[in-house]
């Protein structure tokens, strides 16, 4: 199963994580992961290219599917909308592949 949890700060999403796989099918044919892996991989993109936000990522797919994003703390007015734009709608994806593919994903939200 997969595990996405969404971690709020002051006011906004300052980091991510996707542990676990989905088996939903076989290796290459598993539609729920690669939903996942799409909607991860194409948010850190555009924190990276579009945002120009400088995240640390750690992704240890070895490691039994393990993805974790943080945002610096402190960013310029219009990196920190471009970020929290593209992070609300990663959350609002995984959020809906969650509940279409409850079996396979679980969708957490933390406010710390």
């Amino acid at each position: 199963m997969i595990h996405a949890t969404i971690h709020h700060g002051s006011d906004r999403i300052d980091s991510f994580q996707i542990t676990g796989h989905a088996d939903a099918g076989e290796y290459g044919q598993d539609i729920v992961c690669a939903a996942v892996s799409v909607l991860a991989i194409t948010t850190v993109n555009g924190l990276q290219r579009i945002a120009k936000i400088p995240v640390t990522v750690d992704n240890r797919d070895q490691a039994g599917g393990f993805l974790e994003v943080h945002l610096p703390p402190k960013l310029e007015a219009t990196a920190e909308l471009k970020g929290q734009t593209l992070l609300q709608s990663f959350a609002d994806g995984l959020r809906d592949v969650a509940t279409n593919y409850e079996d396979f994903v679980t969708f957490n939200e933390v406010t710390e």
